[in-house]
């Protein structure tokens, strides 16, 4: 039965292969139309045969010596070869672990550059090097075959009919993150089919996609969907690996989202011309940073078997160990040309190819990282900023990982956005009454231009967030003092345990209204803040209506209800829900919140006024004494729209707003300031304030007092003289 509209055709039997010698780039399996060409790189390596499978991938029909090697690539062209041939390497060198050599023909390995894979990794002690047990450890050569325990390759036609799917392209102003997991989000999810729950087709349902619009989101961020593998130790507890941080294939997308496995690459494509179509980008959190195989003591599937001393960094002087600086057992080394070339190969393959929209780049200090160090014109960074394919689309940092100097927030090349975990802990510890934060909350509400106003880079480089996969929903925050993550069978040591939460009085759900009722407001006071800053906001999925986890903060292995989100979220959640819509027309409405510059408190003189001015509850401005007293925990920002810059013209909604926040326990009374042409303020919001009608009523008049409620966010307009139009 031809397959090919879906990627790939059953190949043919295989006689006496034909192979000559083909071409050294580009590397992988590259259908021809009239044959595939293979290539692989090793530096190090002696020979590489090409190992074909039958169509299920569990029988080897034949090996093939690649006949040339050019460049530091063995390649070869068999015209027999069609999409949908199965294929690995067995790769032959020198077995010298202290001088960083690993190689082991006995053990089949995945191409690099694979488009697509077929079957699961069945761990056995065959997929390692070394015999396991042995008295000389990772030294000893292990001579079973691994073949019947591992995945394998397939060749893929490329072809797919994209139609009119052009990208989104939203400015960065505009920019709106919802960080989501493709089977978390849908699989419990009522109107999505069945057969397509926790899918990449789940994901693109118009249901899944009119809620998530709904929040203002432009841009959906996707969790790991590379191809990835279960961790050992994990499958022996009963848990998998769910977040997907564990990659092995660059190129290829996990099987595990789709309906039919063996579809996913066309299956991922579909789902981002779907989501295109609504005018959302996708995003793709990627690992470049280490693999699946792990450290000295790891398995040999794929890169450590090619090339070991070219894939990875190795200590300069015990070959045999690994760098560590991921956490995880070992570190990419993209200091090497090749691996280099892999990681922008890759990248260029998911715009290009597949069509996604930009990238957030998991302990991304680490692909900036040279041997000295993080480097801002390390190779990495030069390859993004001078490729045009990846200089037009979103790149996004983790900055920071475990090694020396890892934490470098702020510090990234023009034209990168950053997560900014300063923003998540200065919003959680104001919020949650600590002292001393009112200077802090001032940049983080500014776009963090202590962090990022260099270099000409915009506030938009701040991706701001209050919750993320790693750690506790907002929900969360509110719920649990302590993290319980027992479901994941480490006797709760695992995760962080400084949350910087607040359970207010009962660690747990409750039935106590007083306290559910400051929990909900605590958690209006926090998505306010988020979607009332400068910067660009990032929502975790599900945060709009309140999902917890059940105080689980590092649910990486949880597949199942504690992750999964929970689509039936009562009446609770449909308040939530509406209040985060509103938050987010206001977002929308008002441009003032979303400037693409810095602002100050420097004196406007075409209009008259300040860009940018603080309040104290007198109604005063704030003084450097009130900034630095611990114990200023309620203020005021004012946005004046007319302040822009130079040759900008005023638009009618670009209007001056007033954003209060008041983190104390108790009441306060706070002055409403005067403005030059102003009459009256006209309250949009309050978190006391709760299914009130969303017109402009009512108005409190300049110089009013107005009570605000302890723990509690308020956001005005401010009513001029006489309303300015657009010109």
């Amino acid at each position: 039965m031809a397959l090919s509209n879906q990627g790939f055709t059953v190949p043919p039997s295989f006689n006496q292969s034909r192979i000559s010698q083909g071409r050294p780039n580009p590397l992988g399996a590259t259908w021809t139309g009239l044959g595939v060409n293979f290539a692989l790189f090793s530096a190090n390596a002696t020979k590489v045969e090409l190992c074909l499978f039958d169509h299920s991938g569990e029988t080897e029909l034949e090996r093939i010596e690649l006949p040339e090697y050019t460049n530091e690539v063995f390649h070869g062209f068999l015209p027999d070869a069609r999409p949908g041939t199965v294929y690995a390497y067995r790769v032959h060198g020198p077995y010298a672990p202290e001088e960083g050599h690993r190689f082991n023909p006995n053990k089949l390995v995945l191409d690099p550059y694979a488009l697509s894979h077929v079957g699961d990794l069945k761990w056995d002690p065959s997929l390692f090097g070394y015999t396991i047990g042995h008295k000389d450890e990772d030294l000893s050569y292990d001579e079973r075959d691994s073949a019947q325990y591992m995945p394998k390759c397939r060749v893929v036609d490329p072809a797919f009919t994209w139609g009119n799917d052009r990208r989104p392209r939203i400015p960065w102003e505009r920019t709106v993150f919802y960080e989501t997991h493709v089977k978390g989000i849908t699989k419990r999810h009522p109107l999505v089919p069945p057969d397509a729950q926790g899918t990449y087709a789940g994901l693109a349902h118009p249901d899944v996609i009119k809620h998530i619009k709904s929040l203002g989101v432009t841009s959906v961020e996707l969790l790991p969907i590379h191809f990835f593998l279960n961790d050992d130790y994990l499958i022996n507890k009963g848990l998998v690996n769910y977040w997907g941080y564990n990659s092995l294939g660059f190129f290829s997308p996990a099987r595990r989202y789709a309906r039919t496995p063996d579809f996913a690459f066309s299956e991922f494509k579909e789902m981002v011309a779907r989501l295109h179509d609504a005018g959302l980008e996708v995003i793709m959190d990627v690992v470049y940073n280490h693999t699946a195989e792990g450290n000295e003591r790891g398995a040999t599937l794929s890169f450590k078997g090619i090339d070991n001393a070219s894939y990875y960094r190795l200590l300069p002087d015990q070959k045999r160990y690994y760098i560590n600086d991921t956490g995880t057992g070992n570190t990419v080394n993209l200091s090497h040309p090749r691996v280099l070339q892999m990681v922008a190969d890759s990248l260029r393959y998911w715009v290009n190819e597949m069509h996604v929209d930009g990238f957030r780049f998991d302990l991304g200090t680490i692909l900036a990282r040279e041997p000295g160090g993080f480097d801002t014109q390390s190779a990495f960074l030069k390859a993004c900023m001078q490729d045009p394919v990846l200089a037009d689309v979103k790149l996004i940092a983790e900055p920071w990982d475990i090694g020396p100097g890892g934490y470098q927030v702020g510090n990234f090349a023009p034209g990168w956005a950053e997560w900014n975990d300063k923003y998540r802990d200065t919003v959680r510890g104001f919020w949650l009454g600590e002292e001393g934060k009112a200077a802090d909350l001032g940049n983080r509400l500014s776009g963090s231009g202590d962090l990022f106003d260099h270099n000409g880079r915009k506030p938009w480089a701040s991706v701001n967030f209050l919750a993320a996969h790693d750690g506790f929903t907002v929900n969360d925050l509110v719920t649990y003092n302590e993290k319980h993550n027992e479901a994941n069978g480490e006797e709760n040591r695992d995760g962080h345990s400084h949350n910087i939460s607040h359970n207010y009085g009962v660690e747990g759900p409750t039935d106590d209204a007083e306290i559910n009722a400051t929990r909900e407001r605590q958690i209006r006071n926090m998505l306010g803040t988020l979607y009332l800053s400068q910067g660009t906001p990032l929502l975790l999925a599900g945060d709009e209506f309140g999902r917890t986890q059940q105080g689980n903060n590092n649910a990486y292995c949880q597949d199942n209800e504690i992750s999964w989100l929970d689509w039936d979220w009562g009446e609770k959640g449909d308040h939530l829900v509406a209040f985060t819509q509103r938050l987010a027309q206001l977002r929308n409405r008002f441009p003032v919140l979303r400037r693409g510059r810095f602002l100050n408190g420097d004196f406007h003189e075409a209009s008259g006024s300040k860009a940018l001015a603080w309040y104290k509850p007198s109604g005063e401005e704030m003084e450097p004494d009130d900034w630095n007293d611990p114990n200023t925990k309620c203020f005021a920002r004012m946005l004046d729209g007319r302040a822009q810059e130079s040759g900008i013209k005023v638009a009618a909604h670009d209007e001056t707003l007033l954003l209060i926040l008041n983190a104390h326990h108790e009441a306060v009374d706070f002055t409403l300031p005067a403005s030059q042409d102003g009459r009256a303020w006209v309250r949009l919001l309050d978190t006391n304030v709760t299914g009130e009608d969303e017109d402009e009523e009512p108005a409190f008049p300049i110089g009013e007092t107005y009570t605000v409620t302890g723990r509690s966010l308020l956001l005005f307009r401010l009513r001029t003289q006489q309303r300015r139009h657009q010109t």
